[in-house]
């Protein structure tokens, strides 16, 4: 991609979307990857497991790529590393101390090398043969979380990561010394998470959470507390510990991906007694009101803890009357019916539900509202601007915020995926596409399915499917017996048997006029979509996914 002393920038996700984040910036014969996330999948995507990055302009310049640089350890930064390292050599992974925690995991998981990984913090600086890189920290909802400054021949360009502006909050505060220093040296191209900026204001802070979180528990102080959150939200984690200790409370976690965040809080010391944790056995010697249970499901997640506990299909609780349920999170985009499923069923067992709907303290996003984005755009004071990780609304937004903010509208780039932004001596400018595109993960196949697979299985989940199964001569070109229909999913065969003998009728009809000319199965089997479709849809108006199925019988 790259020409003479130029430096490319183009993201291989993040753009259009929230989830599979994955930037790149290139210089001669240098590639440095920051994040490599996964998106969960729509609704609509069905069988789907993840959403990923197409790396084929990667694989097809492996030998330049020097790091994968990792802002901190949310999913959509962290998930697709097991399957880049599938397809790409990494030689060294630079993450964070809880990111390179979470990331180490998933490599055991499965079996990956990790003796690739270098934990980096705010004072670390590296250097590559013609970029460097150093970090400034920022304040997001998991500990550990890095704006990436890379200094390149052609100017430096600062990669802000997730970020919002708290100065009260659970950790650290963000270093905004260091990001107007940066900014008075010189930034050329600021690239700028983009997530709220659709969203007025400031966020709130994470001790207001705390507060209302805390409030609960002395209300509720005779009941039984069940306490959902985002397991990746350490920072939650770590006060919900604070304010059970203060509430003499025990604590049981329930979620894979909770017992994950638990052990790693403890062993970087963001939870300094571990003893506040008990199992499930350990629990039926203390009272009700001495017991919190902090498990996964805040999304809805069928399989997730919460949902079982709300079906009544866990093996380890059952729910009482007097419970207290605490939704410490909000829906993510996608996952409003679920989520409102799960409270459905939670509001008929009888017991109380609180959400951030009901207490509007319950959760704070960590991502910036459009003054935090203004403010950072104010001290890194980039020449240039290209927003990142949102949707186009939200990206298309961030440049009028930062037009406000001094930088003419044809100094921003609004990008898609492959979109490569051209660094060099005089400025930045759009030049160029390379190869971009979603790869669905669905089990063990990555890539295998596309969106006409994606189609059919949209087809057949709404009006089901229909086989016609045709015993055929082909040398006579003659129907030996009559058509065997089978359905799934769209109507029950006992109950219609009158529409089954029409559709037998019709099937036997079509059949036996094609095979009056020259017969090919191919063409048949086209013909019968083609009529039954049509046919079916006056009859019922509903079109189920049609496949004919030809026996050959030479007699």
């Amino acid at each position: 991609m790259n020409k003479d002393d130029k430096t490319s920038v183009f993201a291989l996700g993040g753009l259009g979307e929230i989830g599979k984040n994955m930037y790149c910036i290139e210089h001669k014969d240098e590639i440095l990857i920051i994040d490599a996330g996964v998106m969960f999948p729509e609704d609509d995507e069905l069988g789907i497991d993840y959403v990923i990055q197409d790396v084929t302009y990667l694989k097809e310049n492996q030998d330049k790529i020097k790091a994968l640089i990792i802002t901190h350890g949310h999913e959509d930064h962290i998930g697709g590393i097991t399957f880049l390292e599938n397809s790409v050599k990494i030689p060294i992974i630079y993450a964070s101390q809880i990111a390179a925690d979470l990331i180490i995991k998933k490599l055991v998981d499965k079996n990956m090398p990790t003796d690739n990984i270098r934990v980096y913090n705010e004072d670390t600086k590296i250097d590559f043969k013609y970029m460097n890189v150093e970090f400034i920290r920022t304040t997001h909802s998991i500990p550990d979380s890095y704006a990436i400054v890379i200094h390149t021949p052609n100017g430096t360009i600062v990669h802000t990561g997730d970020y919002k502006f708290d100065m009260t909050p659970i950790g650290p505060v963000a270093d905004i010394h260091k990001m107007a220093k940066i900014g008075d040296e010189g930034v050329k191209l600021l690239l700028g998470e983009s997530t709220n900026a659709l969203i007025p204001g400031f966020s709130a802070s994470e001790s207001a959470v705390d507060e209302a979180l805390g409030d609960i528990f002395v209300r509720e102080q005779t009941s039984r507390i069940i306490l959902a959150t985002f397991a990746s939200n350490i920072y939650r984690i770590k006060h919900i510990v604070e304010t059970c200790r203060e509430n003499n409370r025990k604590i049981v976690t329930f979620g894979r991906s909770m017992e994950n965040a638990k052990e790693i809080a403890i062993k970087d010391k963001l939870i300094e007694d571990a003893t506040i944790f008990i199992d499930a056995n350990q629990a039926k010697n203390y009272k009700k009101n001495e017991i919190c249970i902090l498990c996964t499901g805040s999304q809805g997640e069928p399989l997730a803890a919460l949902s079982r506990i709300a079906n009544g299909t866990h093996k380890q609780v059952t729910l009482m009357p007097d419970d207290v349920i605490i939704f410490s999170s909000n829906p993510i985009p996608g996952n409003r019916s679920s989520v409102d499923r799960v409270i459905n069923k939670l509001y008929l067992k009888g017991v109380k539900v609180y959400t951030n709907e009901t207490n509007e303290s319950l959760h704070t996003s960590g991502h910036g509202k459009q003054l935090e984005l203004e403010w950072m755009l104010r001290l890194i004071k980039p020449e240039y601007f290209m927003p990142i990780h949102g949707e186009y609304r939200m990206l298309k937004k961030h440049i009028d915020l930062a037009e406000q903010c001094g930088i003419p509208k044809d100094h921003s780039f609004l990008c898609g995926l492959g979109d490569v932004v051209v660094m060099d001596k005089n400025g930045c400018h759009l030049d160029g596409h390379v190869q971009a595109a979603t790869v669905y993960v669905d089990g063990s196949r990555v890539g295998d399915v596309g969106s006409q697979v994606l189609k059919d299985r949209q087809l057949m989940s709404k009006d089901g499917i229909l086989v016609t199964i045709l015993n055929i001569n082909p040398k006579t070109h003659q129907l030996l017996i009559k058509p065997n229909i089978t359905t799934r999913g769209f109507i029950l065969v006992n109950e219609n048997q009158q529409l089954i003998h029409e559709i037998e009728n019709k099937t036997s009809e079509i059949v036996n006029k094609q095979l009056e000319k020259k017969y090919n199965s191919t063409d048949l089997k086209n013909q019968i979509i083609l009529e039954l479709n049509m046919f079916i849809n006056q009859k019922t108006g509903r079109r189920p996914m049609i496949l004919p199925v030809i026996m050959e019988v030479n007699n």
